[in-house]
């Protein structure tokens, strides 16, 4: 047997075992996940956010990378609402349809068309409900710290977001990191606290009023 030969057997051996064991896992897994998110009529979780680029990524880590920290509100199905704090209030609000990003800093609301990020956020805080109908999925990673990490690719493929990845407890199945691989080479990284059950939100809560003298600008998807 040709030296490629033994090597390519070898790998065989080592890493079968795991293949078919994170095969075997993933079932329970998303089980879990959809158990712990699917029934709540809504939640908020505090986040740190933190944001690298392909530029930044490529000069390596003497670099400032764009971080920020906040809330995340969510109603089912599609009502979604990012409260920055640090390091200056901005807040993003969503019903679906539409998405609005508004600086107050710079007296400046943006209007989007709803992207894919809103889905996004929406399969992963009702669960990853009916998930493996809309994403290739992999368990990569095992690893000895009560977590496991999931790779999910948009399949079809989505024009902006080339994959995520998500950690998640392994004991109450809570998501706790969020990494967004966009089409550019950039990263969007949402480390996540713990969720709070929130039974009611106030009627206006997720809808944006555009105040007074604020400049709209009207963005692509």
């Amino acid at each position: 047997m040709s030296k490629s030969a033994c090597a390519l057997m070898l790998l065989i051996i080592v890493y079968l075992p795991t293949l078919i064991l994170a095969d075997q896992k993933l079932p329970k897994i998303l089980d879990g996940i959809q158990k712990t998110y699917g029934p709540l009529p809504g939640l908020s979780l505090p986040y740190e956010r933190e944001v690298i680029t392909r530029s930044m990524a490529l000069l390596g880590g003497g670099i400032n990378k764009d971080v920020a920290t906040g809330q995340i509100y969510f109603k089912p199905p599609n009502f979604v609402k990012i409260q920055q704090e640090t390091p200056k209030p901005e807040t993003m609000y969503t019903d679906g349809p539409v998405l609005w990003y508004y600086v107050p800093d710079k007296n400046e609301a943006y209007r989007y068309p709803s992207p894919d990020f809103v889905q996004l956020l929406s399969d992963i805080f009702q669960g990853l409900r009916d998930v493996e109908e809309r994403f290739d999925i992999v368990l990569f990673d095992m690893n000895e710290e009560e977590r496991y990490e999931l790779k999910l690719s948009p399949d079809p493929p989505w024009p902006n977001i080339q994959y995520l990845e998500l950690t998640v407890s392994s004991v109450v199945y809570t998501i706790q990191k969020v990494e967004i691989y966009d089409s550019a080479g950039g990263l969007t990284r949402f480390i996540l606290g713990e969720p709070h059950v929130e039974d009611s939100f106030p009627e206006d809560f997720f809808r944006f009023d555009v105040p007074e003298n604020v400049n709209i600008i009207e963005e692509e998807g």
